[in-house]
């Protein structure tokens, strides 16, 4: 009887443990946002997507920007005083358009000052959250990513090139389509970059940032980094504050069998002593 007692309570400890370490998780997580608030003084918001693993079966599951995620963004804005800043921390392979304009015209009205910044990667739709803030803030070994709208699988830009390589008449009706939705496209997502960046740049470099994003000038996995945002004509830093690295450690990816990158998890240092970012900040 004592053997099956055990037997039962190993199984009930073994059942509740992801709960109680996913729960220790969250309240790191929180922990955390709230110490970055208080020292920048701002409203921390997260939007990081991560593959995760779908119910017990574990297959993985790819996240991207959706309405769910436009929501709870806009709630955690309404949320926040006029003249409290939001620090947005972004980390996504971007995801529905309309989720991004969403988000990204929230963050462009907010009245006090708006900063996204980027520890690894936001493409696509993130890039578009990225160009409504008042600064942008990247890891130097960040990227961005064009924002060419996509009909389907394929880049919109691609499907416009086939009426202009081909006669119309050899061109099928179901592309003819296509083809005028994705110059609808094209030109919606300009608008929005452009609005985006109003105010903050010259209409003409607005125009040409827009054009150089929107249509096709790249491909749609192309990743441009700070030196390349920057001559777009984008206002980025890489000072990035060690409390971000933090954050982005509290939201791992799903565990593998094998993980594919392999280190001694501690700062390393040629001489030893207190270890420092590149941006000068120390890490103990």
């Amino acid at each position: 009887m004592d053997l099956w007692w055990l037997f039962w309570l190993f199984l009930i400890i073994s059942s509740l443990q992801p709960v109680v370490r996913q729960n220790m998780l969250e309240t790191a997580r929180l922990r955390a946002l709230r110490t970055l608030e208080r020292k920048r003084k701002s409203r921390v918001i997260t939007l990081i997507h991560r593959q995760e693993t779908m119910g017990f079966l574990g297959f993985p599951l790819v996240r991207y920007i959706d309405i769910d995620d436009s929501e709870a963004v806009l709630r955690a804005i309404k949320m926040t005083d006029d003249d409290v800043p939001i620090d947005l921390i972004l980390h996504t392979p971007g995801g529905l358009v309309v989720a991004a304009e969403q988000i990204a015209y929230a963050l462009k009205k907010h009245p006090a000052k708006v900063t996204v910044f980027v520890p690894h990667y936001a493409m696509s739709g993130g890039t578009l959250i990225a160009l409504a803030a008042d600064e942008v803030v990247m890891d130097e070994n960040a990227v961005l990513g064009p924002v060419d709208p996509q009909i389907g699988q394929q880049p919109a830009a691609s499907i416009l090139k086939v009426l202009e390589r081909k006669p119309i008449a050899e061109v099928d009706d179901e592309t003819i389509i296509l083809a005028d939705v994705a110059e609808k496209a094209i030109c919606q997502v300009k608008r929005v970059v452009k609005t985006l960046l109003e105010g903050r740049l010259p209409g003409d470099k607005a125009e040409e940032i827009a054009t150089r994003l929107a249509t096709g000038e790249f491909t749609h996995d192309y990743p441009i980094t700070v030196d390349e945002a920057r001559e777009l004509g984008l206002t980025v830093s890489t000072e990035m504050p060690a409390e971000v690295y933090e954050i982005m450690a509290l939201y791992p990816q799903t565990a593998q069998r094998r993980p594919s990158v392999e280190y001694i998890p501690s700062p390393r240092t040629k001489e030893g002593g207190t270890p420092r970012f590149r941006n000068g900040s120390s890490r103990t």
